[in-house]
C-alpha cells in the first residue's frame, strides 16, 4: 500500500477559533471540511511545504519558526495510507482568504466536530480541544 505523506495546519487567531477549509468540488472527498496544507513535493521538508501551501491557498506568509508541531495522524484509506503532521500556528503575515475557490471558516475547537472531515482529520480534533479549552 502507497504511503501518502500531506502536513496540515492548525491556524488559531486571537479569538482561539481554528481555520478550517472546504473541499471544494472535482477534488477527492469535495465538500468535506479539513486543515489547510496538502502534498509534499520531492525533496520537500514538512515545514516548507506547509509555508508553500498556505501561501497558494491562502495567501498569507508564515515563518518556520512559527509553526510547532501538536501531534499527527496515521490513517488507512482504501488504496493509501495518510500520514500527516498536525502543526499550530498563532503568527502569520496577510489575511487568510481563499484563493482556490474553497470556503473557509473559523471555528472554536469544541464546534469542529459539527463539520463533516475526512476520515484522518477527525483525531486531530481531541488535541486541538486540549489545547484550546
Amino acid at each position: 500500500m502507497k504511503l501518502l505523506l500531506v502536513v496540515a495546519v492548525a491556524l488559531i487567531d486571537a479569538d482561539d477559533r481554528v481555520l478550517i477549509a472546504q473541499r471544494p468540488e472535482g477534488k477527492q472527498l469535495a465538500g468535506l471540511w479539513e486543515f489547510p496544507g496538502g502534498k509534499l513535493d520531492p525533496g520537500e521538508r514538512p515545514e516548507a511545504a506547509l509555508i508553500r501551501e498556505l501561501h497558494e491557498e491562502l495567501g498569507i506568509t508564515v515563518k518556520e519558526a512559527c509553526l510547532a508541531p501538536l501531534t499527527f495522524a496515521s490513517h488507512a484509506y482504501e488504496d493509501f495510507h495518510l500520514l500527516m503532521p498536525l502543526y499550530i500556528c498563532r503568527r502569520w503575515e496577510g489575511q487568510a482568504i481563499a484563493r482556490e475557490g474553497q470556503q473557509l471558516a473559523w471555528v472554536r475547537a469544541n464546534k469542529l466536530r459539527d463539520y463533516p472531515m475526512p476520515p484522518a482529520d477527525l483525531p486531530l480534533i481531541p488535541h486541538l480541544i486540549d489545547l484550546l479549552l
